[in-house]
């Protein structure tokens, strides 16, 4: 089988063409082998890049433990350069279908080749049943938001904000993401049971009302050195707290994102797109 290894600001997925390649018979036993940074190719998951009856192509996202997600928004990116530079769909403006509906991609390219990827993201979801959780959402709020609700954890009370940008999110808000919030207590915000589909932790320090640095564990991932659909809810999370503006940088351990909640109510995303080298995987030699 054929893969590509791609990043986005750091978060890194292995792609397998299925316009050309099969559908493997378990992708989630594929994400598993094939993500493992000691006996497979090592990345934060596996993205299958597929024709698709309504846009250019069609993503299906796994993480590393064999879960599949809704979105990736460094992923998207990625499948957008590959779909342009391998030929699959010469466009400036692409459309992806995904597991949260199908975005548009516009691409910035460089000697005709992308570097630089804006994604429509579309409109957060606030409302507590659809993020889903069951935190109680402010009363006072028409849009049912969950905004600086309190959440137990690892004996301490943490104020939380949770957006879904089609796959959920929560939000809080530290002096600075150390190893501590981001490795002790993410693992535990992701698994708690407010959040039946199980929850994206952000930890984020205010830096100026348009920046900010945020680190996240990843459901089903563990700590990504970028999450684009985290990033995203990190900017309405800031509008709706109050700590940002509807425009901000985002500097996470693998680079920095821009976002812009606009006033149509759609979060735009811009960063980066990198392919970095292709191979062959014998999935019958990948056992531990």
């Amino acid at each position: 089988m054929r893969f590509t290894k791609m990043h986005g600001a750091g978060n890194d997925y292995v792609y397998v063409n299925c316009f050309e390649e099969p559908l493997p018979d378990d992708p989630a036993e594929l994400a598993r082998r094939i993500a493992d940074r000691h006996f497979g190719v090592g990345g934060d998951g596996l993205i299958l890049i597929c024709p698709s009856e309504v846009a250019d192509a069609r993503m299906r996202m796994f993480n590393a433990d064999g879960s599949e997600a809704e979105m990736c928004g460094n992923g998207i990116r990625c499948v957008a350069k590959y779909v342009h530079d391998h030929g699959i769909a010469k466009k400036q403006t692409l459309a992806i279908e995904t597991g949260a509906g199908v975005l548009s991609l516009e691409l910035e390219t460089a000697d005709g080749r992308v570097d630089r990827v804006r994604v429509d993201m579309g409109e957060p979801i606030l409302r507590a049943d659809r993020i889903p959780t069951t935190l109680s959402s402010d009363s006072r709020r028409e849009d049912g938001a969950v905004v600086e609700a309190p959440l137990s954890v690892a004996g301490q009370t943490l104020q939380v904000t949770c957006v879904s940008m089609g796959n959920p999110h929560c939000i809080t808000y530290v002096e600075e993401p150390t190893d501590r919030w981001v490795l002790e207590i993410g693992p535990q915000v992701e698994n708690d049971p407010h959040f039946p589909n199980r929850v994206n932790a952000e930890f984020v320090q205010v830096i100026a009302p348009d920046e900010v640095r945020m680190r996240v564990w990843e459901r089903g991932s563990g700590e990504t050195w970028a999450c684009g659909t985290g990033a995203c809810a990190v900017c309405v999370a800031g509008v709706l707290t109050g700590h940002t503006g509807q425009k901000i940088v985002a500097h996470l351990p693998g680079g920095d994102l821009e976002l812009h909640w606009g006033d149509d109510n759609h979060v735009y995303m811009t960063g980066p797109a990198v392919e970095v080298f292709s191979g062959d995987w014998d999935d019958q030699h990948s056992t531990r």
